[in-house]
Protein backbone atom coordinates (compact mmCIF):
# COMPACT_ATOMS: atom_id res chain seq x y z
CA UNK A 1 0.00 0.00 0.00
CA UNK A 2 1.29 3.41 -0.91
CA UNK A 3 0.89 5.97 1.82
CA UNK A 4 0.43 8.91 -0.56
CA UNK A 5 -1.87 6.85 -2.78
CA UNK A 6 -4.19 6.08 0.12
CA UNK A 7 -3.87 9.64 1.38
CA UNK A 8 -5.19 10.81 -1.99
CA UNK A 9 -8.60 9.25 -1.27
CA UNK A 10 -8.44 9.81 2.49
CA UNK A 11 -11.54 8.92 4.44
CA UNK A 12 -13.18 7.44 1.33
CA UNK A 13 -10.71 4.56 0.96
CA UNK A 14 -12.75 1.96 2.86
CA UNK A 15 -15.95 2.75 0.93
CA UNK A 16 -14.08 2.59 -2.39
CA UNK A 17 -12.52 -0.74 -1.40
CA UNK A 18 -15.98 -2.06 -0.56
CA UNK A 19 -17.34 -0.96 -3.96
CA UNK A 20 -14.36 -2.47 -5.76
CA UNK A 21 -14.72 -5.77 -3.92
CA UNK A 22 -18.38 -6.00 -4.91
CA UNK A 23 -17.40 -5.27 -8.52
CA UNK A 24 -14.64 -7.88 -8.22
CA UNK A 25 -17.26 -10.48 -7.27
CA UNK A 26 -19.28 -9.46 -10.33
CA UNK A 27 -16.25 -9.85 -12.57
CA UNK A 28 -15.45 -13.35 -11.30
CA UNK A 29 -19.04 -14.47 -11.75
CA UNK A 30 -19.18 -12.84 -15.20
CA UNK A 31 -15.94 -14.56 -16.16
CA UNK A 32 -17.35 -17.94 -15.22
CA UNK A 33 -20.73 -17.23 -16.82
CA UNK A 34 -19.02 -16.38 -20.12
CA UNK A 35 -16.52 -19.22 -19.90
CA UNK A 36 -19.04 -21.96 -19.06
CA UNK A 37 -21.49 -20.51 -21.57
CA UNK A 38 -18.84 -20.87 -24.28
CA UNK A 39 -18.55 -24.56 -23.41
CA UNK A 40 -22.25 -25.47 -23.41
CA UNK A 41 -23.92 -23.07 -25.89
CA UNK A 42 -25.92 -24.68 -28.70
CA UNK A 43 -27.78 -23.44 -31.72
CA UNK A 44 -27.33 -21.27 -34.80
CA UNK A 45 -24.18 -19.15 -35.07
CA UNK A 46 -22.71 -21.21 -32.22
CA UNK A 47 -19.09 -20.96 -33.35
CA UNK A 48 -19.14 -17.16 -33.67
CA UNK A 49 -20.90 -16.83 -30.31
CA UNK A 50 -18.37 -19.16 -28.65
CA UNK A 51 -15.51 -16.97 -29.89
CA UNK A 52 -17.25 -13.85 -28.56
CA UNK A 53 -18.00 -15.43 -25.18
CA UNK A 54 -14.37 -16.50 -24.77
CA UNK A 55 -13.16 -12.99 -25.63
CA UNK A 56 -15.57 -11.49 -23.10
CA UNK A 57 -14.49 -14.02 -20.45
CA UNK A 58 -10.89 -12.94 -20.95
CA UNK A 59 -11.91 -9.28 -20.62
CA UNK A 60 -13.74 -10.00 -17.35
CA UNK A 61 -10.65 -11.75 -15.99
CA UNK A 62 -8.56 -8.70 -16.94
CA UNK A 63 -11.09 -6.48 -15.17
CA UNK A 64 -10.80 -8.61 -12.03
CA UNK A 65 -7.03 -8.18 -12.15
CA UNK A 66 -7.37 -4.39 -12.46
CA UNK A 67 -9.73 -4.28 -9.48
CA UNK A 68 -7.52 -6.44 -7.27
CA UNK A 69 -4.52 -4.27 -8.06
CA UNK A 70 -6.45 -1.14 -7.07
CA UNK A 71 -7.85 -2.72 -3.90
CA UNK A 72 -4.31 -3.60 -2.84
CA UNK A 73 -3.04 -0.11 -3.71
CA UNK A 74 -5.67 1.31 -1.38
CA UNK A 75 -4.51 -1.00 1.42
CA UNK A 76 -7.51 -3.29 1.19
CA UNK A 77 -7.88 -7.04 0.92
CA UNK A 78 -9.60 -8.44 -2.14
CA UNK A 79 -12.39 -10.98 -1.63
CA UNK A 80 -10.55 -14.19 -0.84
CA UNK A 81 -13.31 -16.78 -0.94
CA UNK A 82 -15.51 -17.69 -3.92
CA UNK A 83 -18.38 -18.23 -1.45
CA UNK A 84 -18.36 -14.47 -0.89
CA UNK A 85 -18.90 -13.79 -4.59
CA UNK A 86 -22.57 -14.68 -4.24
CA UNK A 87 -22.97 -12.70 -1.02
CA UNK A 88 -21.40 -9.49 -2.35
CA UNK A 89 -22.33 -9.48 -6.03
CA UNK A 90 -24.25 -6.60 -7.55
CA UNK A 91 -25.24 -8.52 -10.66
CA UNK A 92 -25.62 -12.14 -9.64
CA UNK A 93 -25.06 -15.15 -11.85
CA UNK A 94 -27.29 -16.78 -14.45
CA UNK A 95 -26.32 -20.41 -15.00
CA UNK A 96 -26.78 -21.44 -18.63
CA UNK A 97 -29.21 -24.22 -17.69
CA UNK A 98 -30.83 -23.72 -21.10
CA UNK A 99 -27.80 -23.59 -23.42
CA UNK A 100 -29.71 -22.33 -26.46
CA UNK A 101 -27.73 -19.47 -27.95
CA UNK A 102 -30.56 -16.92 -27.66
CA UNK A 103 -30.98 -17.61 -23.93
CA UNK A 104 -27.23 -17.48 -23.26
CA UNK A 105 -26.96 -14.16 -25.12
CA UNK A 106 -29.91 -12.69 -23.20
CA UNK A 107 -28.43 -13.77 -19.86
CA UNK A 108 -25.11 -12.15 -20.68
CA UNK A 109 -26.75 -8.96 -21.96
CA UNK A 110 -28.55 -8.70 -18.61
CA UNK A 111 -25.20 -9.11 -16.83
CA UNK A 112 -23.56 -6.43 -18.97
CA UNK A 113 -26.40 -4.01 -18.32
CA UNK A 114 -25.96 -4.51 -14.59
CA UNK A 115 -22.18 -4.02 -14.95
CA UNK A 116 -22.81 -0.77 -16.83
CA UNK A 117 -24.98 0.44 -13.93
CA UNK A 118 -22.36 -0.68 -11.37
CA UNK A 119 -19.44 1.09 -13.03
CA UNK A 120 -21.54 4.18 -13.74
CA UNK A 121 -22.20 4.37 -10.00
CA UNK A 122 -18.49 3.89 -9.18
CA UNK A 123 -17.70 6.72 -11.60
CA UNK A 124 -20.15 9.05 -9.84
CA UNK A 125 -18.75 8.22 -6.41
CA UNK A 126 -15.06 8.49 -7.34
CA UNK A 127 -15.26 11.42 -9.79
CA UNK A 128 -13.96 14.09 -7.43
CA UNK A 129 -12.20 11.96 -4.80
CA UNK A 130 -10.20 9.21 -6.53
CA UNK A 131 -9.00 9.85 -10.08
CA UNK A 132 -7.17 6.51 -10.30
CA UNK A 133 -10.21 4.39 -9.43
CA UNK A 134 -12.28 6.68 -11.66
CA UNK A 135 -10.02 5.93 -14.64
CA UNK A 136 -10.07 2.19 -13.95
CA UNK A 137 -13.88 2.22 -13.72
CA UNK A 138 -14.05 4.23 -16.95
CA UNK A 139 -11.85 1.70 -18.77
CA UNK A 140 -13.96 -1.19 -17.54
CA UNK A 141 -17.23 0.64 -18.31
CA UNK A 142 -16.03 1.20 -21.86
CA UNK A 143 -15.50 -2.56 -22.25
CA UNK A 144 -18.87 -3.40 -20.70
CA UNK A 145 -20.71 -1.05 -23.06
CA UNK A 146 -18.90 -2.66 -25.99
CA UNK A 147 -19.79 -6.14 -24.68
CA UNK A 148 -23.47 -5.25 -24.46
CA UNK A 149 -23.40 -3.93 -28.02
CA UNK A 150 -21.57 -7.04 -29.30
CA UNK A 151 -24.06 -9.39 -27.66
CA UNK A 152 -27.08 -7.41 -28.83
CA UNK A 153 -25.71 -7.52 -32.39
CA UNK A 154 -25.49 -11.31 -32.19
CA UNK A 155 -29.05 -11.44 -30.88
CA UNK A 156 -30.24 -9.23 -33.76
CA UNK A 157 -28.41 -11.44 -36.27
CA UNK A 158 -30.03 -14.50 -34.72
CA UNK A 159 -33.46 -12.89 -34.95
CA UNK A 160 -32.84 -12.03 -38.62
CA UNK A 161 -32.06 -15.66 -39.46
CA UNK A 162 -35.79 -16.47 -39.28
CA UNK A 163 -36.45 -14.01 -42.09
CA UNK A 164 -34.10 -15.86 -44.46
CA UNK A 165 -36.52 -18.75 -44.91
Amino acid sequence: MGTKGRELVGEHADKIIELLNKALCDEWLAYYQYWIGSKVVKGPMKDAVIAELIQHANDELRHADMLVTRILELGGTPVLSPKQWFELTNCGYDAPVDPFVKIVLEQNIKGEQCAIDTYSEILKITKDIDPITYNIALQILTDEVEHEEDLQSFLEDLENLKFLK
